[in-house]
């Protein structure tokens, strides 16, 4: 690793911090041409398409991060979010299982994973995994509230209240949105 590889590379992420997305583009590829091997900066990189709605070349930067560097749960997490937003649900599911694989407490992982089940009706898998994601995240609104509504969606009202007299402890809001929404699906 070269001192001019990190010299370009936080120059984009000083780029990317005053919107300058350009300027950031250029210098992630600047450090990708010193070092081909840079999967944090291909990774960066990706993030910086994904933010612009540049979807295929997004996809292309993580894909490379994770050729160089196969191991990375984050990349593996970006890759799963990116799918996930374009509503490819079995790859961002594929991506979301490997990031949870490498790194178990990835707790966002496990969200969006619970996420893409959902999606797909698969509500046994869901709830699953967005167990995993509340028990890692226990004051995530979020979590417990998707986890709640896939409770409500498999029938499991028990589950479904004891979500509820939870939730409530910390984010009455969020408990109130969960009862609502769960009431109005049942009519």
């Amino acid at each position: 690793m070269s001192f001019e590889q990190w010299t370009h590379f936080y120059r984009a992420r000083f780029f990317v911090l005053f919107k300058q997305h350009r300027k950031a583009t250029s210098a992630f590829r600047r450090a990708l041409e010193v070092n081909p091997d840079f999967a944090l900066a291909a990774s960066c990189l990706g993030h910086l398409h994904a933010s612009q709605g540049e979807t295929r070349l997004a996809e292309q930067c993580f894909l490379d991060a994770l050729r160089i560097n196969p191991k990375d749960a984050v990349t593996y997490f970006n890759l799963g979010y990116h799918y996930e937003r374009q509503k490819q649900y079995d790859q961002a599911i594929t991506a979301f299982q490997k990031a949870v694989e490498l790194k178990p407490k990835i707790d966002r992982a496990w969200f969006g994973l619970g996420l893409a089940y959902a999606a797909l009706k698969q509500h046994n898998l869901a709830a699953q995994a967005l167990e995993e994601a509340a028990a890692l995240q226990p004051m995530n609104p979020h979590a417990w509230y998707n986890l709640g509504m896939a409770y409500y969606t498999l029938g499991n009202q028990e589950k479904l209240a004891e979500i509820i007299a939870h939730l409530d402890r910390f984010d009455p809001k969020m408990t109130q949105q969960l009862v609502r929404d769960s009431a109005s699906k049942a009519q």
